[in-house]
């Protein structure tokens, strides 16, 4: 394992150029510069109001009308809805751009890697997405902002316009089982890159985590660029701490 310095910037600028096939796998590091806060962070979500975890837990959603009465509120003031990508999203579309990006790998719901300009085809949402509201109970799937609008004139706790049933954002609380294809497809591009940059994560909750070991033991390089320690640091060939839109930038300087 690298430590940060000049060096190992100018290696890993150097391997990036050099490969041909690097999927990014991005946790919420890289969407914090954009003014959307972390969970569990010193400023996270979680870590200011413990009680708004219970909206993040299907069991506590689905059971307790007041949860989600509380939820839909949160939703109408997430600062998602006006975020901007930054400069580290901006980066990881440079690399799309020179032809070398195989995938982004997401585990983020904000939609930010798109709006950036990456292709949609290419990004992998582990977790889903804020954008579309969901039923529980017959799937249906419509624009967050529609339903958005039903909150803002007066519902409370909107229901399913096709069977009544409980609506959520589609995005995969605790306790709801991931999208086994989903998956699938991240574990594919880790396995199949010759460099995977992981971004932003902490890299704890899994099967997500699982990109890293998945690309080393196919023998790719893995670079991890994160504000602080992750729990794959010694999985990997460099490891550079710091402000994620001042870092990426640098790592892609010159790319094309």
């Amino acid at each position: 394992m690298a430590e940060l310095d000049d060096a190992t910037v100018d290696d890993v600028r150097g391997w990036i150029a050099a490969a041909e096939r690097v999927t990014v796998l991005t946790g919420a590091g890289i969407s914090t510069d954009s003014g959307i806060p972390d969970f569990r962070g010193p400023n996270g979500v979680w870590t200011k109001d413990p009680e708004a975890e219970k909206a993040a837990t299907i069991q506590h959603y689905l059971a307790d009308p007041d949860v989600r009465r509380r939820a839909w509120q949160t939703r109408l003031a997430s600062p998602a809805w006006a975020a901007r990508p930054n400069l580290g999203h901006v980066a990881i579309v440079d690399i799309e751009r020179a032809g070398r990006l195989q995938a982004v790998v997401t585990q983020n719901v904000d939609g930010l890697h798109q709006v950036a300009g990456n292709d949609a085809d290419r990004v992998v949402e582990v977790h889903g997405t804020i954008w579309f509201s969901r039923c529980w109970e017959c799937r249906d799937r419509r624009p967050m902002a529609d339903t958005l609008a039903r909150v803002r004139d007066g519902e409370a706790d909107p229901t399913c316009l096709v069977c009544g049933g409980i609506l959520k954002s589609d995005t995969i609380s605790f306790g709801q089982s991931l999208v086994p294809a989903v998956i699938d497809l991240a574990l594919q591009a880790s396995a199949s890159c010759d460099l995977l940059l992981a971004v932003g994560s902490t890299l704890s909750v899994y099967p997500a985590a699982n990109c890293v070991p998945t690309a080393a033991a196919a023998g790719a390089r893995v670079v991890i660029v994160n504000a602080g320690a992750t729990e794959m640091d010694t999985r990997a060939d460099a490891v550079l701490r710091g402000q994620i839109s001042e870092l990426l930038p640098a790592l892609v300087d010159g790319l094309d």
